[in-house]
Formats: C-alpha cells, sequence, structure tokens
C-alpha cells in the first residue's frame, strides 16, 4: 500500500470513529455532552398502528379515519385496559377516549371475535378505531395513542401504567374516485363505512402479516318501491331485486384478474368448507393506476365479458351481479384496495364522482339484517328532497341512485 493510501485511510477510520484530528470534526466526547440521554420510561403495553391511516369525506359531509391499532401486553401477567386516548401529536390536544364500554366494545383478541378489556400475559389485541371530524383543517398530521391499563405482574406502586405508543404519520393522498358501479336507483350500502363491523374487522394474517382488504368495502344491495330486498322464494337468488343487473366499469382501466366459472352458493347461508381463494367468487379487478385497484365480487358464473390485460372505458359492462364465492344473499361487494388481490392487499378509501341520497335505514344493521332474512321491508327513512353528493364515500346503510351519464 501506498503511503498516501494509508493516510487515506487512518483518516477515514478516525473520522468514522469520532476522533477530532482536524478542525471542525467533534470528538465522541464532545458529541456526548451535546446530545442529552434518553430516559428510559416503562411502557409495558406496546402500540403500532397496522397500516397507515388514511381520511375520506363521508357523505355525511365529515372527515372520517378508520385504522387498527395493535395493542401487545408485554407482561407476564394479566393487564386490564381502562382508557386509550388518541391525540394530535403536532396540536398537542386530545382527539378521543376510548374507554369502558366503548372500548370493550372495539377491542378484540387477535384472531378472535370476542370483544373484552382484558390483555392475558404476552397477548395481544387490536383496537378498531373510527375518527371522524368536521373539515379537512381539523385532520391531524401525526397521531399518537397513550394507553392506561392496570397491571398485575409489576412491582408494587406500579399497578396503574401509561404508555405512550410512537407517533403515526396520517396519509396525505386524495382518494380514488370511481364512476358509478351499477345503474339507475333503489341501492343500499349495506356493511359500509363506518359503524358496521363486517367488513371493518375483516382483518386475516395473510402472507406473512396482517391484511386488512375490506377496510372501505360496501355490499351493495337493491330495493323496490317498498324497501324489499327480494320477493319470492329466499334461496331462489332470481327472487333477489340487485340479481342479474350490470356491474359497470367505474374507470379506464386495465383488467388486472378476471375469474368466472365457480358456482352460485344458495342464497340463505354461507357455503360450506369454501376454499380461501374462492371467498371473492366470480370477480374482477380493474388496475386505476398509481397502485389503486377495484374488486367487484360475487358475480354470476358465466356473465364475465372481460379478460385479464384487456382495456375497459368507464360506464361498460363488465358482468353481472350474482351469489357466487363466500356469500349469504346476491349482492355486489366492492372495494378498492392497494393490490390487485381481494385478500391480500390493503383496503384503500374511495370516492364516488356523483350520487343522490334518497333514504336511510336508521334502525341499522340488525334491521337490514331482517330485511335480507325475512323479505320484510327494511325501515327506510325517506331523505326528502334527495341531496346530491359530490366525490363523498356513501355512509352504511344509505339507499344511492346513481346518477348515471
Amino acid at each position: 500500500m501506498q503511503t498516501s493510501d494509508k493516510n487515506l485511510l487512518t483518516l477515514a477510520l478516525c473520522l468514522l470513529l469520532g476522533w477530532g484530528l482536524i478542525g471542525g470534526v467533534a470528538s465522541g466526547t464532545e458529541i456526548a455532552a451535546r446530545t442529552p440521554p434518553v430516559e428510559p420510561v416503562f411502557t409495558p403495553i406496546l402500540t403500532r398502528v397496522l397500516a397507515e391511516p388514511q381520511a375520506v369525506l363521508g357523505s355525511d359531509r365529515r372527515w372520517h379515519l378508520v385504522y387498527e391499532l395493535e395493542l401487545r401486553n408485554t407482561t407476564a401477567g394479566p393487564a386490564v385496559l381502562e382508557q386509550v386516548e388518541v391525540r394530535d401529536a403536532e396540536r398537542l390536544v386530545v382527539l378521543d377516549a376510548f374507554s369502558g364500554e366503548r372500548l370493550t366494545e372495539q377491542f378484540q383478541i387477535a384472531g378472535q371475535r370476542v370483544t373484552t378489556a382484558l390483555l392475558e400475559a404476552a397477548q395481544f389485541g387490536v383496537l378498531y378505531l373510527h375518527l371522524s371530524f368536521p373539515d379537512r383543517e381539523s385532520l391531524p398530521g401525526t397521531l399518537e395513542h397513550w394507553v392506561t391499563a392496570q397491571l398485575s405482574a409489576v412491582p408494587p406502586g406500579q399497578e396503574r401504567s401509561l404508555s405512550r405508543g410512537e407517533p403515526s404519520e396520517v396519509g396525505s393522498s386524495p382518494a380514488v374516485v370511481l364512476g358509478p358501479p351499477l345503474q339507475g336507483a333503489g341501492y343500499i350500502a349495506a356493511d359500509g363505512c363506518c359503524a358496521s363491523t363486517r367488513h371493518l374487522r375483516a382483518l386475516l394474517p395473510l402472507n406473512g402479516e396482517y391484511r386488512l382488504s375490506q377496510r372501505f368495502a360496501i355490499d351493495w344491495e337493491k330495493l323496490d318501491r317498498l324497501n324489499r330486498i327480494y320477493e319470492g322464494p329466499r334461496d331462489d337468488p332470481h327472487s333477489y331485486f340487485i340479481y342479474g343487473q350490470p356491474v359497470l366499469a367505474v374507470a379506464p382501466a386495465r383488467v388486472a384478474v378476471a375469474v368466472d366459472g365457480l358456482l352460485e352458493a344458495t342464497p340463505g347461508a354461507f357455503p360450506e368448507n369454501l376454499p380461501l381463494a374462492e371467498a371473492d367468487g366470480n370477480h374482477i379487478i380493474l388496475d386505476l393506476g398509481r397502485g389503486a385497484y377495484v374488486l367487484y365480487a360475487h358475480l354470476q358464473p358465466g356473465s364475465v365479458q372481460v379478460r385479464a390485460g384487456d382495456r375497459v372505458q368507464r360506464g361498460q359492462v363488465l358482468g353481472r351481479v350474482g351469489n357466487s364465492g363466500n356469500s349469504i344473499a346476491p349482492h355486489l361487494h366492492l372495494q378498492v384496495m392497494d393490490a390487485p388481490s381481494g385478500l391480500v392487499a390493503n383496503g384503500l378509501p374511495y370516492v364516488f364522482s356523483r350520487f343522490r341520497i334518497t333514504g336511510v335505514d336508521e334502525a341499522g344493521t340488525a334491521d337490514f339484517d331482517h330485511a335480507e332474512e325475512t323479505g320484510q321491508p327494511a325501515m327506510i327513512v325517506p331523505v326528502q328532497p334527495p341531496s346530491r353528493h359530490i366525490r363523498e364515500l356513501p355512509l352504511d346503510l344509505t339507499v344511492i341512485d346513481w346518477l348515471n351519464l
């Protein structure tokens, strides 16, 4: 090695180790003196936001954040959750606090459907969160979560713990804008954002991590003038007013996936022993560009009119509503996600370009389920006059007229 090479190597090592051999390079001692030491804070309940929250403008004209918070008990004994505070980390204000029955109803042990406020030793669960804001300016840029819990396996005097989680950024990407997926009037948005649970809690461990592709999914069904979902035998798909309705492309797009040929289930009960890969039944996934995909699920066998690789235009008929896959009644399951899979993806918020709301089932999911089970009218409260909406997400159990061009 040449002498100059040795000098360069020595200088590089000195810089790497922080030795002050030349002017302007601080020594390791000086750097340590300037940087205050990090105080250790015991955080027995660890938190983690599973996917970056992204806001969407709902048809109530409010902005909604829907996301999931993992809570993990790191201690050797049970922990009882008392409160979870959600704070705006930048404005230093409390956005919401979940405690008592409200906390219990929204927290589930991972892999279980039972709600609870108890975390056993080394156990974790998921808190399903929904925050709403009156305008875009009120949305937080960064979230913090503070967890208060009663602990058992800790030294005396530390039984009540307050744990602060790492800050989590709120996404700033605009929601995907879609055209109408159906045509005509009388469509009800079942199991939609943001109070229902079937889609919003469909968290699955897939391909090495948790996925929630159905975060903003809607099951579209159609009502007649008497607000019934079907007329005739419940187990006959032809009894349902949505059955066979044409499904439309919501945007110019490329067909990423097109599956046909799967049999339909008999309405009234979910199919048994259905392979996970067939949960969406006959379905189509469109690539909308910029990392967004839209899924149309549970289509009629033989109705799919496109193939993977095709280019489609907004309003083009893609197939027809059916009852294939994991379905209890004919409906169109629609969702937007970040990958070309109905399951192995993360659900993204979206809005529709224009629609009109003519009513709402204010009696809630139980009333909708009763109407679907019995064929009796749903308890729809008319909206008079109907309200027009532009670039908003229809909220749960609103009745929609699509303003097709």
